[in-house]
């Protein structure tokens, strides 16, 4: 049952996958599409209490260039889910859905190219609700938490669904909408791609290159100093490492790469804080350059959250900047403590 996969993830128990298409899906653009599908992957055995609703759910939620089965890597499912780890599958039921956009989810290399609805993680947020709901007979969570992307749509979850859950995890996030050195890194890498003579306006044939040019712009950016000096230390290695990320980068489909950086246009909980009711751990690194602590954005909105803890996990050997949310021996303890605080249902 545990038995290492072929690319080496573990198979955890009760480990399945599935689909669930929507129908005339409307997005907040105004746009609509006839099916929408929505990919997950489950672990664990739903528990139910005399009434027969699901008491043991948690749903995690993942990054924008990920989908859910990137909490299957065993940096972080072999710290998370093993038996006596916080998020232990014998004890919970765990739901990773692939957001819109990413891994078996709709997306636009599925054929649309250029026609597929401008989504924003409104529409992420709203059809994931609708996953749980709908799909996997899900009514409350014992915990929401999300890693980057998935960290600020985990303050969305928290106000857009107060009641939901018991409790919060927002990683590597920040509860402001994007700006600043985060929104012109995004806005050089949409540029690139739309500016890419071979993009054709989202309709090309082959899929075009040209902007992986710059693809190790968003590596700098999420990896720490410290740790990209080690994997570069000389010119040569340095090139190398470029077009190791130049390669990944053109194995991505250009659309699918542009629609999801552009779909935290509408990103902004700021406004919304004070209706986040369930008890929320914020936790960010103090050499993420994608959410510097500098800015003190974390520290000053948290504030206006009824029971809520800001945690900033300090630069060490372990921690490699943005990238550390993939490594849950660093945090998974915080996590925990966390658990442990939370109200019994």
């Amino acid at each position: 049952m545990n038995a290492p996969t072929a690319s080496g993830e573990r198979l955890w128990p009760a480990q399945t996958e599935g689909d669930f298409v929507i129908r005339n899906f409307r997005f907040k653009s105004g746009e609509t599409l006839a099916e929408l599908k929505l990919h997950y992957t489950t672990l664990g055995t739903p528990k139910r209490n005399s009434a027969g609703e699901i008491t043991n759910a948690i749903l995690l939620l993942h990054g924008t260039s990920a989908d859910g089965k990137a909490w299957l890597r065993p940096s972080l499912a072999d710290e998370l889910f093993a038996a006596g780890a916080p998020l232990d599958v014998e004890r919970h039921f765990i739901i990773l859905p692939d957001g819109i956009g990413r891994g078996g989810s709709s997306k636009p290399s599925d054929g649309l190219k250029g026609k597929f609805p401008h989504y924003r993680y409104d529409d992420m947020v709203a059809s994931t609700h609708r996953l749980l709901t709908e799909a996997l007979g899900i009514k409350h969570l014992r915990l929401v938490l999300g890693s980057s992307m998935g960290g600020m749509q985990t303050w969305m979850w928290g106000y857009t669904y107060p009641d939901m859950m018991d409790g919060l995890v927002p990683l590597t996030s920040q509860p402001i909408a994007i700006s600043g050195r985060n929104w012109i890194n995004r806005r050089i890498s949409i540029e690139a791609i739309r500016q890419d003579p071979g993009w054709n306006n989202g309709f090309y044939e082959t899929n075009p290159t040209q902007w992986t040019v710059n693809a190790a712009q968003g590596f700098l950016s999420t990896e720490s100093v410290v740790q990209i000096q080690r994997l570069a230390p000389t010119r040569e290695a340095g090139d190398r490492l470029y077009r190791e990320l130049q390669e990944a980068a053109s194995k991505r489909d250009a659309n699918d790469a542009l629609w999801a950086i552009e779909a935290v246009m509408d990103y902004d909980p700021t406004p919304h804080l004070e209706r986040i009711r369930a008890p929320l751990l914020a936790i960010n690194f103090a050499d993420d350059e994608v959410n510097p602590h500098q800015l003190a954005s974390t520290e000053r909105e948290i504030k206006r959250v009824a029971s809520a803890r800001y945690l900033l996990i300090p630069e060490s050997e372990e921690t490699h900047g943005h990238f550390s949310h993939l490594r849950a021996t660093i945090w998974k303890g915080y996590l925990a403590e966390f658990l442990k605080a939370l109200p019994a249902r």
